[in-house]
């Protein structure tokens, strides 16, 4: 299928063959018909693209300081290579489509193939021939409603939910200043609400155009409109010296000039509501004195940016939360069947998708052209769509034993774990999915895939692949591991193994039946460099050894997906599982008991400040420090082992300090945390047979032994693994 792409780094947008996505539960499948190109937001993303790499520093100060924070702790080479990598990923543009319901993934109750439906969302509504859409941000359109109006439906529901924030009452005085899209939309609804409406702009064209769209006599009160020159003569006018009871800031602007006329518009203790992006430095004398409420309207409404709402479909009740973004979208688009919001007069330009690249010309001003509403429209005849693109360029290796197909294209993949696979001899890469199939097919052809898919079970099912690597979310990997191993495959999956004892108890037995295929996690550290050298330091010793690993991990949110017990496990299963692999490498068997103490949550952490003692079946003792409320500046990781008069300091896989006998030698280098050796050794299990590379009793004892350490937290008790 063809979608719209645009290169952060390099600034261009194209049109790009990709995978037709799969949609997974609680998702639907839609062939679009239009949808609609903000001249707001992805303008903005256009014009930081194309600046140059100086330019994106000046313009994201913010970012800038991430860089250079991270090249303090990790190198300036590693950061360098990660901050690249982060750009070089194509960004898929749009948020506002509509189209027809083409296959349904599980638990879609309510929706059917054929429906005609509009949809909502950035990652989900994109400008493509088909998108992937979760059901809460799907609302089904009227018969009356045609496509080109339902691509308006993302942004009316913007302009909804400003309007709503301000809490109108029927008959009151509303101000909206700025008739771009979004304030057209809202005067509009303004009226429909029964308010009387006062539009203010800058270009004449607008506000004769926003005239024309009231329900009312444009010589009548309902709904007028004037220029900014005007506005305060205007506005005494049109309230009887009252004052406007609501103003709706919809300008998009960088100046303070909105802010300060809303002020001088309004009435006492009157509502004023931003909508649009304007400078936010506020006139304290006038707010202070008519006493004004000011609120910065977020997006759709209530579920914007929860992903349980959006991406995971669970709504909130009625009675609690009246207009939440979904009803919000449906309340726009019954204003369309009522015939109460009208948004052919906004359309000024439609592009097919293939010519989607001159829509961008339009709105970034590169061709001198009015323009509003501006559509992107799809072949609506049915086509022959493939959910594989073929890259036919592809340079083959000699020989390659191991034939590998990859599932997940993320940031990981591409900035860390493809570059290192590609530096491995004995590989060849054949196929690259991901669910949505864009990130697949970048992969693809910046590593050198023979193609690409947005299907799991084409990779799996390929007769020509020997190899699965699955690096997709963590509540994926047990099934997926299951499946290539049951389809004869040998499986390097990202760590965890699973996220939970039912997950792990199925691999178990699936493992037990199969001979003839390896398995391994990605605990890549004890593959590091350092750390074999720091294990041959250790290794000739008989004594028990403690070891303490220290990691600074970083606070991410309570919502991040990662410390959602049923998608990323939390913080313990989804990451401390390295640490705890480590310390078993040294080791040389896995933990049999662990005991677990936090720091109180408070509301900001979820069980990432955590202290964790294992013993070992030697006598050995490994202490794991895993600490979020540190200083992100301090370097992340930090071993300490004692053992026989030996003491070996590992820092952050960048040094290694060994003392004895009064002595101590250092190694240095380049942070390496052993990805391509991991991979090394993987090809070499698999090309020789023998053991895997780390023993299975490892794996599964590692994984146990992140379990029975939230265990042990919660109830406060040692557990026995």
């Amino acid at each position: 299928m063809k979608q719209l792409l645009q290169n952060i780094k390099t600034g261009k947008a194209s049109i790009e063959d990709v995978p037709m996505p799969t949609p997974r539960e609680g998702q639907a499948l839609v062939k679009v018909s239009a949808s609609l190109v903000s001249a707001g937001t992805e303008r903005m993303v256009v014009e930081f693209a194309e600046k140059s790499l100086v330019g994106k520093a000046r313009s994201r100060p913010d970012l800038v300081k991430q860089v250079l924070d991270k090249a303090k702790r990790e190198g300036l080479v590693n950061t360098m290579q990660a901050a690249f990598n982060r750009l070089d990923q194509p960004m898929a543009l749009g948020y506002s489509s509509a189209g027809t319901i083409v296959a349904l993934g599980k638990n879609m109750q309510g929706f059917k193939i054929g429906q005609r439906v509009a949809c909502a969302g950035g990652g989900f509504a994109v400008h493509a021939e088909y998108n992937v859409v979760p059901r809460n941000l799907l609302t089904p359109l009227p018969k009356n409603v045609d496509f080109e109006s339902a691509a308006f439906t993302t942004l009316g529901a913007i302009a909804m939910h400003g309007f709503r924030l301000a809490e109108p009452q029927l008959g009151e005085n509303v101000a909206v200043i700025g008739l771009g899209l979004v304030g057209l939309l809202t005067i509009q609804i303004a009226s429909a609400a029964g308010c009387n409406v006062l539009g203010i702009d800058l270009d004449p064209k607008r506000i004769a155009l926003a005239s024309s769209l009231g329900r009312f006599d444009t010589a009548q009160r309902g709904l007028q409109a004037v220029s900014r020159a005007r506005a305060e003569s205007a506005s005494q006018l049109f309230t009887a010296n009252r004052g406007f009871d609501v103003i709706l800031i919809c300008a998009d602007t960088p100046s303070n000039d909105p802010v300060e006329l809303a002020g001088v518009i309004a009435r006492d203790r009157a509502r004023v509501v931003a909508t649009g992006a304007v400078g936010l430095t506020l006139p304290r004398k006038i707010y202070y004195e008519k006493e004004l409420s000011f609120i910065n309207s977020r997006s759709y409404g209530p579920g914007r940016y929860d992903s349980n709402y959006e991406e995971n479909g669970q709504d909130y009740p009625l009675g609690y939360v009246r207009w939440t973004e979904g009803r919000n979208f449906q309340a726009v688009v019954d204003l369309m069947e009522s015939g109460k919001l009208n948004v052919k007069p906004l359309i000024t330009h439609r592009f097919p998708i293939e010519k989607a690249t001159q829509a961008y010309e339009v709105i970034t001003g590169k061709k001198k052209e009015n323009f509003l509403g501006v559509l992107l429209t799809y072949p609506e005849g049915k086509r022959k769509e493939e959910r594989i693109v073929v890259f036919p360029s592809i340079v083959n290796r000699k020989s390659s034993i191991v034939n590998l197909g990859v599932l997940g294209a993320g940031l990981f993949a591409n900035s860390v774990l493809l570059p290192a696979i590609k530096k491995v001899d004995g590989i060849q890469l054949v196929g690259i999915a991901s669910a949505g199939g864009l990130h697949a097919q970048h992969a693809g052809r910046k590593f050198g895939f023979k193609y690409a898919t947005s299907s799991e079970d084409e990779i799996i099912n390929d007769p020509n692949i020997n190899t699965v690597a699955v690096l997709t979310r963590h509540d994926s990997h047990a099934e997926l591991v299951v499946k290539a191993l049951k389809a004869g495959k040998n499986v390097f999956v990202e760590k965890p193994l699973a996220i939970n004892s039912d997950q792990l108890s199925v691999i178990s037995k699936q493992l037990k039946k199969t001979d003839n295929c390896l398995l391994l996690t990605g605990f890549n550290r004890r593959f590091a460099p350092l750390a074999e050298s720091l294990k041959s330091q250790v290794s000739g010793l008989k004594s028990p050894l403690h070891a303490h690993y220290r990691i600074n991990a970083g606070y991410l949110p309570p919502t991040h997906w990662t410390q959602d017990p049923s998608v990323g496990g939390g913080r313990i299963i989804g990451e401390a599982c390295h640490f705890i692999d480590f310390i078993t490498f040294l080791v040389g068997a896995a933990p049999v008991s662990v005991t677990a103490h936090a720091l109180p949550d408070s509301g900001k952490y979820r069980e990432d400040n955590v202290s964790m003692t294992f013993t070992f079946p030697d006598g050995s003792i490994g202490v794991v420090d895993y600490l979020a409320n540190g200083d992100k500046s301090l370097p992340k990781e930090r071993v300490e082992v004692f053992c026989e008069g030996v003491v070996a300091v590992l820092d952050d896989f960048v040094s290694l300090q060994v003392t004895r006998d009064g002595k101590m030698k250092e190694e240095r280098g380049a942070q390496d945390k052993g990805w391509m050796n991991e991979w090394k050794a993987f090809v070499k299990s698999i090309r020789e047979g023998g053991e895997p590379p780390i023993l299975y009793e490892q794996l599964i004892g590692v994984t146990k032994s992140t379990f029975a350490a939230v265990e042990s937290l919660r109830s406060n008790k040692r557990i026995e693994i």
